[in-house]
Formats: C-alpha cells, sequence, structure tokens
C-alpha cells in the first residue's frame, strides 16, 4: 500500500528564540513593549524558523459532516448542518463577512454531510460518506472510512496556498462526538468536555449523557487514536486532522477554532506530537468544554470576546492580531539596516535546521491512499 511520508519536525529552537527575544528587546526601547504580541511573535518566528515571519494567503477550512447519534435525540440545537453551510456560502453568518474583509480565504468542505449540495465556488465536496453511523449502536466509520478520511484531509492542505491555516469544524452531533474522542485520547471526564454550560436544562443533560455513555461503553476497549476516530466520528474531524499534519509538515502556522478542531488536534498529536508546535487556538464560543480542551493543551484563546458564534469566527477575527505580530518582526524598521533572517554570532554565519536539514526527533507521518 502507498504511502505519503511528511516531516514534522519540532520548533524548539533555544539560539533562535534567544535572538527573537533581543531583537523584540531592541524594538522595545525604541517603540515600548507591547506586551503579549511579544511571545505570540516569537512563536511565528520558531514556527517558520526565522527571525523574520511572513505570513500570507491564510486559508480557513470549515470541514462539515453529519452524525447518526443525531438520532437519539441530539438534533434539537438549531439549524441542520446543510442549513448551516448554506448560510456560509450565502455569507449571511458573520465568518464569512469576516474572513472576506480580512483577506482570508474561506472553503468549507463537504466531508460528511447527509445530503447532496448544489456546486458552489467556494464548497469542496470530498464526502466521504452521507454522514456517520450511530456510534451507540456501531463504528460511526469504518478504520478504512476514517484514513481515508484523514488523507482526504492532507491532500486538500496540501494544494493551499499561503503559509495559514486555520481550522474549524461544523455539524450537528460535532461537539459531541468530539467529545467522546477527546474524552478517550485524554482520559477526561466526558460530562466535563460534553455539558456546554449551565443553560442546558436537566432533562437536556440527562438525554446527552444517556447517549453518550452508551457510545463510550459500546466501544469501551478501543485505544488507538485513529480506532477511536473511527468509533465516534466523524468524518469533518478525521479531515481536519490529516489537513494539520500537512500544514505542520510545511511549518505552516495552524489556528485551531472549537471543540471539533481539537478533537481533530489531539488525533493528529497522537500521530506526530510536534504537531502542537504550530498551533494557535482560537474560540467562537463558551461551551464550557471547549475550556477543558484547551486546558488539555495548557494553551488559551487568543481573543475572549465572549462571543456565541459559529466555530471559524473567531479566527477571522484573531488573524489581524496575528498578522501584526509577524510584521512586528519583520515589517518594523530596526533602524540600520533590515538585519539578518538567521542568528548567529559576530562575524561567523551560522545555519539553522529546517526542513531541509534533518532536526534531531522529527516525526515521520504517514497516511494511506483513500481507497477507490
Amino acid at each position: 500500500m502507498a504511502v505519503q511520508r511528511s516531516l514534522i519536525a519540532p520548533t524548539a529552537h533555544p539560539r533562535l528564540e534567544e535572538a527573537l527575544r533581543l531583537k523584540l528587546h531592541r524594538r522595545a526601547e525604541t517603540a515600548g513593549s507591547l506586551g503579549e504580541l511579544e511571545p505570540l511573535a516569537i512563536r511565528l518566528g520558531l514556527i517558520q524558523n526565522t527571525l523574520k515571519p511572513r505570513l500570507k494567503s491564510p486559508q480557513l477550512l470549515v470541514f462539515a459532516g453529519d452524525h447518526g447519534l443525531v438520532v437519539d435525540g441530539l438534533s434539537a440545537q438549531g439549524d441542520s448542518t446543510i442549513t448551516q453551510v448554506g448560510y456560509l456560502l450565502q455569507g449571511r453568518l458573520p465568518m464569512a463577512v469576516f474572513s472576506f474583509i480580512q483577506g482570508m480565504g474561506l472553503t468549507i468542505v463537504d466531508a460528511g454531510l447527509a445530503e447532496p449540495m448544489n456546486p458552489h465556488p467556494s464548497l469542496l465536496q470530498r464526502k466521504i460518506g452521507f454522514g456517520t453511523r450511530n456510534a451507540r449502536v456501531a463504528a460511526a466509520m469504518s478504520v478504512d472510512q476514517a484514513h481515508a478520511a484523514i488523507r482526504a484531509g492532507m491532500e486538500i492542505a496540501d494544494t493551499l496556498s499561503g503559509n495559514a491555516l486555520a481550522c474549524a469544524a461544523i455539524g450537528v452531533g460535532s461537539e459531541e462526538s468530539a467529545a467522546l474522542v477527546i474524552s478517550r485520547l485524554a482520559d477526561l471526564p466526558l460530562r466535563e468536555l460534553a455539558v456546554s454550560g449551565p443553560a442546558m436544562t436537566p432533562a437536556a443533560v440527562t438525554q446527552l449523557m444517556t447517549v453518550l455513555e452508551g457510545a463510550q461503553t459500546r466501544h469501551r476497549d478501543v485505544t488507538d487514536p485513529v480506532e477511536v476516530l473511527a468509533a465516534f466520528g466523524g468524518y469533518e474531524i478525521a479531515m481536519a486532522a490529516g489537513a494539520m499534519l500537512v500544514a505542520a509538515s510545511k511549518r505552516h502556522l495552524i489556528i485551531v477554532d472549537g471543540l471539533p478542531a481539537c478533537a481533530a488536534l489531539l488525533v493528529a498529536a497522537r500521530i506526530a506530537a510536534p504537531v502542537t508546535d504550530y498551533v494557535l487556538f482560537c474560540r467562537s464560543h463558551g461551551h464550557r468544554g471547549l475550556d477543558h480542551a484547551l486546558g488539555l493543551f495548557g494553551a488559551s484563546a487568543l481573543l475572549e470576546l465572549g462571543m456565541e458564534s459559529t466555530d471559524g469566527t473567531g479566527a477571522t477575527l484573531a488573524w489581524p492580531l496575528v498578522h501584526s505580530a509577524a510584521a512586528l518582526l519583520t515589517e518594523v524598521a530596526e533602524g540600520e539596516d533590515a538585519g539578518p533572517t538567521q542568528p548567529g554570532a559576530a562575524g561567523a554565519s551560522t545555519t539553522i535546521p529546517t526542513l531541509d536539514t534533518p532536526v534531531d526527533e522529527a516525526t515521520t507521518v504517514t497516511a494511506p491512499d483513500r481507497p477507490a
């Protein structure tokens, strides 16, 4: 079976990090400190392995899929998935408008919608199946389908322009499937991840936990990350995981927004741990489970605006902040000359390892070809 190999290198580089800090310190002597923008700039320099990070052509991928779990009473949560996708394509959701005015390319990926959709320039049809099966009674996907979805996400990310990728996933049942995946892989209490907040009625919480605990029990012996993904779904989470793996292999910035995207990142990290080095986090709503997911990665969202919006909205609003952090290192004049791209001792030339120069403890990722 053919495989694609992707090298993901850790971003840790003490000498480069120190050079970035010194560069920002010199900036602060002239212009004053810019607070939390400075560690963000350092992250970007480490991700791109340079003193002059440049971000270009940001892309927002919103993976959409339906879930068999909804037949057990999880569907009374607002609009159907296909309606949400329609609103995005029609520009009726803030995310679509914000992405446009921020210059972010927006693509909605049909990873596994339960219904067909008409062609649209912003819709990418990569459907693996018409929704997943009910994880409470069977595996949501076969392992082959899970691999096919991961592979599809890798192929999508490999064709994107630019060097910044924001990932979100939508679909009725997507957050519940994400809670199941994260709970199993991270050994976190399912209730903490699944219950959105105090607004849920006791009856709704009881129904939710009955369904999810049934699915959890059904697949209680599954621990392999791809098998966990197959057991609980969904197609959109699997595709997002594949996209993150390829983005990290190219040393591209990854912006993760929402609980399903966190589940995808956790799966990707179980396949290749250094992928998390390339990630910044956003949030578009106050789902309590997202607090626990961010805590799992020891992270916080770039912006906390009290929104209750579609996943991906936070990424569009955070993008100007991220872009400004890169410009702080690259565009702000240093007073003498443009300065070097890489650090080195005075009078000496120092080469920083890149993906073209093997780095210790790099991770090789393999994924099977999508079945015909």
